[in-house]
């Protein structure tokens, strides 16, 4: 990792530029190299190297496979994902649940939109089983490699009804006392809002900000409008503020340092 200084600025990648992955069961969108998807000059950001916004549809999903030295961080923003991993964990992430896995020296696991895997008390009535699960799935490096795989999940509806910009996932000390997951990476933070028109907030200022608009349109400060689907990868950020159209959702990641 480093912590050189960057030159300031900010690159919009817009929606339709993201790679995509269309199969019987999955449409996926990549905002960065994945898989066959490769592109030297797009292969991350900061410390974020997957940023995944899947569509999975009902019954079906990613069968058992393996991760290794990853932070993995799942932000559903519609129905029900079923997760099952290698260290015992089985469970239903939904909107306003924050999950993470630390994949360390190996893990398999399994993410489906198929609730008939879930034991009959895990199941919620306010999240449909008949629907297709829309969530955005986010990878970051670790602080070392090799550490013992983990997972944490926490429902943080609570704090992204009081408004503001909401800690989802950090390794930061600042952060400590706050209702983030823990991502064994000292150097990043992920946030998340939900705004109604006219709401803003700020985006954190660091060397490398990541601005996802999860859903809905918004302004932000230095780059202009960005729609559903729109990126804006900010070095030396200062803090520029983003504010809502209509009813919008944006996911924003601090970084203080990139990979190199």
């Amino acid at each position: 990792m480093s912590t050189d200084l960057v030159v300031p600025g900010t690159d919009v990648k817009r929606s339709g530029e993201r790679f995509t992955t269309r199969i019987g069961w999955l449409d996926s969108k990549h905002s960065f190299s994945f898989g066959h998807h490769y592109d030297p000059r797009n292969t991350g950001f900061g410390l974020l190297l997957v940023s995944n916004d899947d569509v999975v549809a009902p019954g079906t999903g990613f069968e058992t496979h393996p991760h290794r030295d990853m932070e993995i961080v799942t932000w559903v923003l519609e129905g029900g994902l079923v997760h099952q991993d290698s260290t015992g964990h089985n469970g239903l992430i939904y909107p306003g649940l924050a999950q993470r896995m630390s994949a360390g020296t190996g893990i398999l696991h399994s993410e489906k939109n198929d609730h008939a895997q879930l034991p009959g008390g895990l199941v919620r009535a306010d999240v449909p089983t008949d629907r297709p699960v829309h969530f955005v799935q986010m990878w970051v490096v670790p602080d070392e490699s090799r550490i013992t795989p983990g997972y944490e999940q926490l429902d943080i509806t609570e704090e992204l009804t009081r408004g503001g910009l909401v800690p989802v996932a950090s390794g930061m000390a600042r952060h400590a006392d706050s209702s983030a997951i823990h991502i064994a990476q000292k150097h990043a933070a992920l946030f998340a809002a939900r705004l109604a028109p006219g709401e803003s907030v700020l985006v954190p200022a660091a060397p490398f900000g990541h601005v996802y608009v999860a859903r809905g349109n918004v302004s932000l400060e230095g780059a202009g409008p960005l729609a559903t689907g729109d990126a804006a990868r900010i070095t030396g950020g200062e803090g520029q503020r983003i504010t809502a159209s209509d009813n919008a959702e944006v996911l924003v990641w601090e970084m203080h340092a990139q990979l190199g």
